[in-house]
């Protein structure tokens, strides 16, 4: 019961620190009136440390809620269901990967390629029905460098979260909500 409040507690965090960081620091991308942001590196996070179901939760919750309150209604639900699934494949990644110590580090970096393929793609879909095809093909620079800033910061955050002991040990255990 306790670990089951635990991690219910650290999901919300995760959603929060999501939330925060992707409002916190918005550079804004020139002709698609979105912006560049660190949140996806939470939203990497939030897969390795929380698993792939919770990690969907926070995840998309903490991005979708950052769409809806920051102005961009009509990116809430596509938000919420493209951050939910990087998260979710980075906690399937990491569950499969991070077996083995030596393959832990390299299991984030892969989950931030999901990360930069999932952000770049998912949008361009969802824009092309919303702006056409060409103009969905704007967002995708920023939504790459916004990809890549996301898999760098979570390398530089992933070896301070896995100092703290409780964040490791929920990890490595992973078990469901």
């Amino acid at each position: 019961m306790k670990d089951n409040l635990k991690k219910h507690i650290t999901a919300a965090l995760f959603a929060a620190l999501t939330f925060a960081a992707t409002m916190a620091v918005r550079i804004p991308t020139p002709g698609t009136s979105g912006y560049i942001h660190p949140g996806d590196a939470l939203v990497i996070l939030s897969g390795v440390i929380l698993g792939p179901s919770s990690g969907f939760l926070a995840a998309g919750i903490g991005s979708a809620l950052a769409d809806l309150l920051g102005g961009y209604f009509v990116y809430v639900p596509v938000t919420f269901v493209i951050k939910g699934l990087i998260a979710l494949l980075c906690g399937l990644i990491y569950q499969k990967a991070g077996k083995i110590s030596r393959f832990r580090y390299p299991a984030v970096a892969a989950g931030g390629l999901v990360d930069i393929l999932l952000v770049a793609g998912g949008y361009f879909l969802c824009e092309s029905f919303l702006y056409g095809p060409a103009g969905a093909l704007a967002s995708v620079p920023a939504n790459l460098i916004q990809g890549v800033s996301g898999l760098m910061i979570s390398l530089i955050l992933y070896p301070v979260l896995m100092a703290v002991p409780e964040v490791r040990q929920l990890t490595l255990t992973h078990r469901s909500l």
